[in-house]
């Protein structure tokens, strides 16, 4: 049996950030890792490889839709294959650059499935058969998730996929529907409209995105259903009959949806079976999500978790800040600093989206005196310049104080943009103010001046 102080099990964002801190304080530290290369999903099925590809995507569209070179569109005919090995490099550079974090940090990786024998030991079964028990004083659990399969579908059928077996697609369907139209399902429909293939959204709900500010889902409903996305709102699923000529869903509605793949983005559920967690008494909910306290301990003492395995936010960004946060309180038992109570989120639509605070529904529902300041991209010289004049940027401010509470943006770079809002938006008194918009110079052309005219723009609505 091998001894450690803390034992990581999950190497994807929130693993990585825990056993970094816990290192780094000291700590004799094991990453245990089911597959056979460090990144966890993140790197090897979510992120990185859906993002990759939606950026060679996008650079295709771009040069279809050029004026310059639409004569040499028939000579761009790419397979979804094709498309999705665009991202094995990134992928491996990723894996080499956080394989040697853990070599640098001398926190040892160990290849294998984890299951707990009691709150200080856990069993890791290789992939060879043999096993190897682990002592520790504490436990982070980073498993991650995975998508939720309903278990009226048959996943093993070659023509539905979720957002893993998307990525092993094949073949370039002609038609595709996604039933649910959460950020995973809006950005495959971008994606897919974007290569021309004829998508169906069905949504669940009534508007698409419903945490947003309404403004930038009406804007995305909008843009995809001008990419040829035909979004089928308030819609339940009945029935999956899948034939040698495609997929016929059926609603409860009584609609009939027909494609050739279906492509379920409905939920997510913890990475939690078959590690005696029940065993050791860590509670869990219907998801299979591990329940923790606001530093990230389970009821048992000995056990923290981190990451999507906990449920929302579920985002990347987030679930490495939560393991180095949950690191420092194991190391210390306290932590000098706290996590950002907002946290941007991004959405890898076409065009992308990213907010942080609240929206204009939330301030109304909470009688808080708010004022609207914004910038319209298609009047900004460098989105002019890149031909990328679809957008916005909205700032949300309270009326007497201009404290800024909430940043709305859509467009072109909208994941970059937020965070030049969100480091005003952080400061505390005074210095939380659009006044640091209106008084600041901005390099010109940039897509960053979209603060100064949004600003402006707000301040004079309320003189």
């Amino acid at each position: 049996m091998q001894k450690y102080d803390v034992v990581v099990i999950g190497s994807g964002p929130g693993g990585e950030g825990a056993s970094m801190k816990l290192s780094k304080q000291g700590n004799r530290v094991a990453v245990v890792e089911l597959q056979d290369q460090v990144g966890g999903n993140c790197t090897h099925k979510g992120t990185i490889p859906s993002k990759a590809l939606r950026h060679t995507i996008q650079l295709l569209a771009d040069y279809r839709h050029h004026p310059l070179f639409e004569h040499t569109v028939g000579l761009m005919d790419v397979t979804w294959p094709q498309l999705l090995r665009t991202s094995d490099e990134v992928i491996a550079r990723q894996v080499s650059m956080r394989h040697r974090f853990y070599g640098r940090n001398r926190v040892d990786v160990i290849h294998g499935r984890a299951r707990f024998i009691d709150r200080n030991c856990v069993e890791i079964v290789r992939a060879a058969g043999t096993a190897l028990r682990l002592h520790a004083k504490h436990f982070v659990i980073a498993t991650g998730s995975r998508p939720y399969h309903p278990p009226e579908l048959d996943f093993s059928d070659p023509r539905i996929l979720d957002s893993d077996t998307v990525l092993q697609m094949p073949h370039t369907p002609r038609r595709v529907t996604i039933y649910g139209a959460g950020v995973i399902g809006c950005e495959y429909a971008s994606i897919f409209a974007n290569l021309d293939v004829k998508v169906n959204l069905i949504n669940t709900r009534d508007r698409l995105l419903s945490f947003l500010d309404d403004e930038i889902t009406d804007a995305l409903s909008y843009h995809l259903r001008d990419q040829g996305v035909v979004i089928l709102h308030n819609e339940t699923i009945d029935t999956v009959t899948s034939t040698d000529r495609g997929v016929i869903l059926r609603c409860k509605s009584g609609k009939e949806v027909h494609s050739d793949v279906l492509f379920w983005a409905n939920g997510r559920t913890g990475n939690t079976d078959d590690m005696g967690l029940e065993d050791v008494g860590v509670a869990l909910n219907q998801r299979g999500q591990i329940e923790v306290d606001d530093t990230f301990r389970t009821n048992v003492e000995t056990i923290s978790a981190v990451g999507d395995v906990i449920g929302p936010p579920a985002l990347a960004s987030a679930s490495y800040d939560q393991g180095r946060f949950a690191g420092q309180h194991i190391a210390d038992g306290s932590c000098d600093w706290e996590l950002l109570g907002d946290v941007p989120t991004g959405i890898y639509t076409s065009p992308e989206i990213s907010s942080v605070g609240r929206t204009e529904k939330e301030l109304t529902e909470q009688n808080i005196p708010y004022e609207v300041g914004r910038a319209d991209f298609k009047n900004l010289a460098r989105a002019q310049i890149g031909g990328r004049n679809v957008g916005m940027l909205k700032l949300l401010f309270h009326r007497e104080t201009l404290a800024l509470l909430g940043i709305h943006c859509f467009g072109e770079q909208a994941s970059e943009i937020v965070h030049i809002g969100q480091a005003i938006m952080s400061q505390k008194g005074e210095a939380n103010s659009i006044n640091y918009f209106t008084n600041t110079t901005f390099n010109y052309p940039t897509m960053a001046e979209a603060y100064r005219v949004a600003a402006l723009y707000g301040r004079n609505r309320i003189r």
